[in-house]
């Protein structure tokens, strides 16, 4: 992804709730089969690390990142987004 992708990416992430919570119980099955459906229904998702959790936004980021094979687009304090390029319905069209 190019840092222009990626900018614009970012952009649209500001107006976008979260869907999502890490909690004391981390990042389990479950949690990553819903975000892998989010990431296919929406491409474009945003998470929040609660402070019980005992992992931090970048870790459960890229964690969840590497496990549904998606991109970490910006991790800020305890909010993180992830994108993924859907293979059936594109909805976001990303500047080349």
């Amino acid at each position: 992804m190019t840092s222009k992708q990626r900018a614009y990416l970012r952009s649209m992430a500001h107006s976008l709730d979260t869907i999502f919570q890490v909690g004391k119980g981390g990042v389990g099955e479950n949690m990553i089969k819903q975000v892998s459906d989010a990431l296919e229904a929406r491409e474009l998702i945003k998470l929040r690390v609660l402070e019980n959790s005992d992992y931090t936004a970048r870790e459960a980021a890229e964690e969840i990142a590497e496990a549904t094979d998606s991109e970490v687009v910006q991790v800020i304090g305890t909010k993180f987004v992830l994108y993924k390029e859907s293979k059936d319905k594109k909805t976001i069209v990303l500047p080349k």
